[in-house]
């Protein structure tokens, strides 16, 4: 028998039976990859949580819908490497939430900004974009500047993203288990009962808005974006094809 497409529409129990066979295979495409996960993604080292103050920028850079225009996932095509550096690792994304992949860019693509440009450069840029980038059509963030930092709350949000598997760390043990893991340094960074203080003694130490006398939005913002890029060494990971094209 020969179907057709109007064959198919009008035999209700035909379209229910192919209906769910399309469903389940899409299904197990989807599903049976998990099973191999921990065979394709890579074992990276270096990747760490944010510290409360580049957590606190983080949420301020979704809030200000940043992402929009900007993607974080260097892509393994050759252009793209050559202008922005090494292709995105999967495990660069791990501890992120939601990943700022993105799929548009207006502006360029940010998961390698961090160390590119100074504290300075980006505040200039944050503030009127046109003054450093006349050709850029990014609107202008004064506010930043101007609203000083809320983190009465930098406790709870870390508390959140510890429940979907951040290892910021509530108990001793979770504490012994960060310093075996990141060092005694990073791990004192990711103590929740600490958050206040790391976040204003990372601030004051980095004087990312240029202004010792305050800590602002900017700051958060500008410690999140010198960030972005760093944690990995990627001299330790073989380009590949990318090589022959330096």
């Amino acid at each position: 028998m020969k179907f057709t497409h109007e064959s198919i529409e009008i035999n209700a129990g035909l379209m229910i039976v192919l209906t769910l066979l399309a469903i389940s295979i899409g299904g197990l495409v989807e599903i049976v990859p998990l099973y191999y996960i921990n065979d394709t993604v890579e074992k990276v080292e270096g990747v760490r949580p944010y510290t409360p103050l580049e957590q606190r920028g983080r949420d301020i850079y979704i809030r200000e819908g940043c992402y929009t225009c900007h993607s974080q996932m260097v892509r393994p095509f050759r252009d793209e490497d050559m202008r922005y550096g090494h292709y995105s690792l999967a495990a660069e994304s791990k501890y992120d939430h939601p990943f700022q992949w993105g799929s548009k860019r207006t502006g360029p693509d940010l998961a390698r900004v961090g160390g590119k440009y100074s504290n300075t450069w980006h505040v200039q840029h944050l503030n009127s974009p046109r003054d450093v980038v006349p050709e850029s059509i990014m609107p202008n963030y004064p506010w930043l500047l101007k609203n000083d930092l809320d983190y009465s709350d930098i406790a709870a949000r870390m508390r959140a993203l510890r429940i979907v598997g951040v290892p910021y760390s509530d108990t001793d043990e979770e504490y012994q288990a960060n310093v075996e893991k990141f060092g005694a340094e990073m791990a004192a960074q990711f103590d929740i009962h600490q958050a206040d203080r790391n976040l204003v003694a990372q601030a004051e130490k980095g004087n990312f808005d240029g202004d010792r006398s305050r800590l602002t939005e900017m700051d958060a913002l500008v410690a999140y974006l010198q960030v972005l890029g760093t944690m990995v060494d990627f001299s330790k990971y073989d380009e590949g094809y990318f090589t022959e094209f330096r």
